[in-house]
């Protein structure tokens, strides 16, 4: 069976963890989940990823984060831009994410990046998701 969207199955993934309150998830690996993952780890959503071999495929093991509270890090994550209907977005465009509480990841033409770096770099692209 083929996946439709693999950066939404990677966010819901995240997200029922998260709801289960697990300390670790497993998603299959690509280049631009770990460009994603890279951007969590660096704003401080999740706490690392590490990429290992399960059997035949090669996988990310996350470690999720949460406040002292046991409360997930994570508040919301919505896939903007989806396979079907891309969602493209100039740099004069870019609205911060909940105040500035929040990141935007966007896939420019210079690599993934937040919303900010973008809005810095004045360069648009496709908006992937909104995580706060």
């Amino acid at each position: 069976m083929t996946m439709m969207d693999p950066i939404a199955d990677m966010l819901t993934r995240i997200r029922n963890a998260q709801m289960a309150r697990h300390e670790k998830v497993e998603i299959p690996s690509s280049s631009i989940k770990q460009n994603i993952l890279n951007i969590m780890i660096k704003e401080g959503y999740v706490s690392s990823s590490e990429k290992k071999q399960n059997g035949t495929r090669t996988v990310f093991d996350i470690s999720l984060k949460y406040d002292k509270f046991g409360d997930p890090v994570i508040h919301k994550i919505i896939r903007k831009s989806k396979p079907g209907l891309r969602k493209y977005i100039r740099y004069d465009e870019i609205k911060p994410v909940m105040g500035g509480n929040g990141v935007a990841v966007i896939s420019t033409s210079k690599g993934i990046m937040t919303d900010r770096e973008a809005r810095n770099q004045k360069i648009g692209g496709e908006l992937i998701c909104e995580i706060w």
